[in-house]
């Protein structure tokens, strides 16, 4: 019986060293290019559209999208340089609801910091913290994300809002 155990537990062990996958890094996420999107969604918003310009290319876009009949939604995600997550987020649809699904669940605080001429409120909690731009009416942008606030704060830093005519 103690044999019998010896080479379960020996056979466990196998298993666990050489089956069982033991990387802890984060799969490598593919670089997207967000330039038609964001020249599309520039065109297309009701809204400026928010853009980042002069990043790092430690920063990588990793998702964009554009829905324009569901309140002209739009969305830029990126991997920041120690592999968190940063997205912008911005629409037209109702303020309160929109920012509650951007920043899944976040509340306001009552901390607000000028970048760049612009006055950005802090979210915490859920599972994203983030920045929520204020008075700018017809639309809602946000920057959320799991990185830290001096992350979140970079990429408010370099966002560029335009909205370019349809011809």
């Amino acid at each position: 019986m103690i044999l019998s155990l010896a080479l379960i537990g020996i056979a466990a062990a196998v298993v666990y060293l050489f089956a069982i996958p033991h990387d802890n890094h984060a799969p490598d996420l593919k670089r997207v290019d967000y330039r038609v999107e964001l020249i599309t969604a520039r065109r297309a918003a009701s809204y400026p559209v928010a853009g980042p310009e002069g990043l790092s290319d430690a920063w990588k876009a990793t998702s964009v999208s554009y829905d324009g009949a569901n309140g002209d939604y739009w969305h830029l995600g990126f991997q920041t340089p120690d592999a968190q997550y940063v997205q912008i987020e911005q629409s037209a649809q109702k303020r309160a609801d929109f920012i509650g699904q951007a920043t899944q669940g976040a509340k306001a605080t009552k901390s607000t910091e000028r970048i760049d001429g612009r006055t950005w409120t802090r979210y915490t909690g859920g599972r994203y913290d983030a920045l929520v731009l204020e008075d700018t009416p017809g639309s809602t942008t946000v920057v959320a994300g799991t990185a830290s606030f001096t992350e979140l704060t970079k990429m408010a830093s370099v966002l560029r809002m335009e909205k370019t005519s349809a011809s």
